[in-house]
């Protein structure tokens, strides 16, 4: 990672089998890491091994790799499909996982769907759930309608538009992981030590 790469932790919020979602992420991963401006590392919701117990946000211990990696964050990505106008639960889970570690940091939101509205119902879902960790969210959403028919066999998406959607996508979510960078390092806030 250079001085000026932001690190942006990439998250696919579903452990369905079959999961097309998983698509969209590993093409996102793919256009972040052609980028010289950002170091992303990616998370699967599938590789949490989560307690039935308790899903409150003391779980930071139990996933370390996660934990530091947010602490260390500028901002991150969460792809999340719709389902039933909303958001998987085993992605909420693992959001509340923590909680101190998110705040003031950037936040894009990626929709996928089946459907012609490319996951529009999940963004707008879990826009209060990112507000109340304590992350900003941009004004550039992605979203990826009829998901089914978008990649190919190897995973390349078949309409080149979304390359010029992600690339306005990375550039607000790398100005505002600067930005709030920058705040978080020269501003005083309750939140975290200058």
């Amino acid at each position: 990672m250079t001085q000026s790469s932001l690190s942006i932790p990439i998250l696919l919020g579903t452990n369905r089998k079959g999961r097309q979602s998983e698509k969209v992420a590993r093409w996102l991963l793919r256009q972040a890491e052609a980028r010289e401006d950002i170091t992303p590392l990616y998370f699967d919701v599938a590789d949490f091994a989560m307690p039935q117990d308790d899903q409150g946000n003391t779980l930071g211990e139990l996933f370390p790799e996660w934990r530091d990696a947010v602490i260390a964050a500028d901002a991150l990505i969460i792809v999340a499909p719709e389902y039933n106008h909303g958001y998987p639960g085993i992605l909420k889970s693992v959001l509340d996982t923590l909680l101190k570690e998110y705040v003031h940091k950037a936040v894009g939101l990626v929709g996928v769907s089946a459907g012609p509205w490319g996951g529009t119902r999940v963004i707008e879902s879990l826009l209060p759930v990112v507000r109340e960790l304590g992350l900003t969210v941009t004004f550039t959403d992605l979203h990826f309608p009829r998901v089914r028919s978008l990649f190919d066999g190897d995973g390349e998406i078949s309409d080149p538009a979304f390359e010029k959607r992600a690339s306005g996508f990375f550039d607000e979510l790398v100005w505002m992981g600067r930005t709030l960078r920058w705040g978080r390092a020269n501003l005083p806030s309750k939140y975290h030590e200058n």
